[in-house]
């Protein structure tokens, strides 16, 4: 009976670290997605004076080379706003909104 039972513990263990290792796995994505979307709203920012196209153009180009996927580039006035996508996991795929322009005074 106490080895069916050390048996069971170690086997609920062994899933708490799996679970934990994934969870983990899933803040790290979620950090790089931010910082994927932070990077390509400054680079679609800085690139407004080629146009529109030209903006979103760059700012799929910084998420692409960061392993992410750009979801969404809107650009209003001197604003951009992008939405950045992660890599989809058990707990769903992490999206970022992220917003770059010239400061309001």
């Amino acid at each position: 009976m106490a080895t069916v039972i050390g048996v069971a513990c170690i086997a609920v263990f062994a899933l708490l670290a799996v679970f934990g290792i994934r969870l983990g796995t899933l803040v790290v994505e979620r950090h790089e997605v931010a910082a994927a979307a932070d990077l390509a709203a400054l680079a679609a920012a800085a690139h407004l004076p080629d146009g529109v196209v030209g903006a979103c153009d760059r700012a799929r180009w910084v998420a692409e080379r960061m392993g992410k996927r750009l979801g969404g580039c809107a650009v209003s006035g001197w604003e951009v706003v992008v939405r950045v996508d992660g890599v989809g996991s058990v707990f769903g795929t992490p999206s970022v909104r992220a917003r770059a322009g010239p400061a309001e005074g």
